[in-house]
């Protein structure tokens, strides 16, 4: 891939992706009730709150790692996210500036090669690809959860039963 190519699909593709989804990913972490943030349907899955946070933290992991060109170990969830709308809150804060230095990015940047744990060897490009397919199948798990929780479905590619889409109202035939 050559450095205009790769700022090609940064700019034109994936930059207008992310924020999309970001959005979107937004609407389905705060749909989780304050109450039912420890909420998993097996013993075996990741709590509501858990998972949420999971899928924020590494959307701004991805984008940082590209970002400086190499991956580093993430934290743990801080202590002051106890609800849904606190990860929200953080992920808005974070991705804006992430994103935002993503954006700044040149095609050397983006075409350099980056490791990730031994496991990948990818253009830096590709990690923003990857990320957006992470978070994408972690916000559908999250998304199951909601209902089984007594919680609302929101629209993420269309309307849900819960939100369904608006549609512009029809116009009347002379």
């Amino acid at each position: 891939m050559t450095n205009e190519q790769a700022e090609f699909l940064l700019n034109q593709v994936y930059l207008p992706q992310i924020q999309n989804e970001h959005k979107t990913t937004k609407r389905v972490i705060a749909a989780v009730p304050a109450d039912k943030c420890d909420w998993k349907p097996h013993p075996d899955s990741m709590a509501a709150l858990e998972l949420a946070w999971h899928i924020a933290s590494a959307d701004c992991f991805f984008i940082n790692g590209v970002v400086a060109g190499k991956f580093e170990r993430g934290g743990s969830m801080p202590e002051s996210i106890k609800t849904s709308q606190d990860v929200v809150n953080w992920f808005d804060e974070n991705f804006a500036k992430a994103s935002a230095a993503l954006a700044g990015l040149k095609g050397d940047d983006l075409t350099r090669m980056i490791d990730f744990a031994g496991v990948f060897n990818f253009p830096a490009i590709v990690y923003v690809g990857l990320m957006s397919n992470h978070s994408i199948h972690h916000r559908g798990q999250l998304s199951a959860y909601l209902r089984p929780m007594g919680a609302k479905v929101p629209r993420i590619y269309g309307g849900s039963g819960d939100e369904p889409m608006e549609r512009a109202p029809a116009t009347a035939k002379a």
